[in-house]
C-alpha cells in the first residue's frame, strides 16, 4: 500500500529537492513579510498610535491591519505605501528638499553601480518622480547636504553617517548599512537635548 502510486515529491530525494529549491524560495518571501510585520508593529507602538487609527488613516479596516502585523497577511504595494511616511507625509517638513532629495539619489545611483540591482533602479526612477529639480548652483557641494527638518521648536539642521561592512565575509553583513544624524550646529542639538529629557 505505502509503495503503490508513491509520488516523486514523498521521496527522500524529492523532499531534499522541494528543500534545495522551491521551499528555500517561500522561506525568504516569509522572512521578508515577517521583518516588515515586526518594523511596522515596532513603529507603531513607538509612535503611540493604535491599530484602529493607524487603520483609519491608511484606508483600511483594523482587522487587516492586525494580520499584517501578525504575519498572516502578506501586505500589497498600494498598503506599504499608505503605511509608511511616503513623501506626501514627510516631504513638507523638509526644509531643503530638492537638495537632500537629489543627495539621496545620487547615492543610491552609486550604491546601484557597485551592486547592481533591478528593484533599486526602479526604486530610483520612483524617487526621482517626488523630488522636484535641481539645477546644480555654485554653493553645491553634492557630498555633504545637511537634511534641513521643521520641527515645532524651530529648524533641525542634521548631517549624516553612513557606516558599511565592506570587508563582511558575512553577506548579511555585507548589504548591513547604518545610518546616524547628528545635529550640524549647537540650535539642533540644543532642541534634540530638550528633547530627549521629555
Amino acid at each position: 500500500m505505502l509503495g503503490r502510486g508513491r509520488r516523486p515529491g514523498n521521496t527522500v530525494e524529492g523532499i531534499d529537492q522541494r528543500h534545495r529549491t522551491g521551499y528555500h524560495g517561500s522561506m525568504v518571501t516569509v522572512t521578508q513579510a515577517n521583518r516588515f510585520a515586526h518594523e511596522l508593529r515596532r513603529w507603531r507602538t513607538t509612535r503611540r498610535v493604535s491599530q484602529l487609527e493607524l487603520a483609519l488613516r491608511a484606508g483600511t479596516t483594523q482587522r487587516h491591519l492586525s494580520y499584517i502585523e501578525q504575519g498572516r497577511s502578506q501586505p500589497g504595494r498600494g498598503i506599504v505605501l499608505r503605511l509608511a511616511l511616503h513623501p506626501d507625509g514627510m516631504a513638507p517638513r523638509v526644509a531643503n528638499l530638492p537638495e537632500w532629495g537629489r543627495h539621496i539619489i545620487h547615492n543610491l545611483r552609486a550604491q546601484a553601480l557597485r551592486s547592481p540591482d533591478d528593484r533599486l533602479d526602479a526604486f530610483i526612477a520612483e524617487l526621482e518622480g517626488y523630488v522636484p529639480a535641481l539645477p546644480a548652483g555654485p554653493d553645491h557641494i553634492g557630498f555633504a547636504v545637511p537634511l534641513r527638518l521643521r520641527c515645532d521648536e524651530g529648524e533641525l539642521r542634521l548631517i549624516t553617517t553612513l557606516t558599511s561592512f565592506a570587508t563582511a565575509t558575512d553577506v548579511t553583513l555585507a548589504e548591513l548599512h547604518l545610518e546616524a544624524f547628528l545635529p550640524a550646529d549647537e540650535a539642533s542639538a540644543e532642541i534634540l537635548r530638550r528633547r530627549a529629557q521629555r
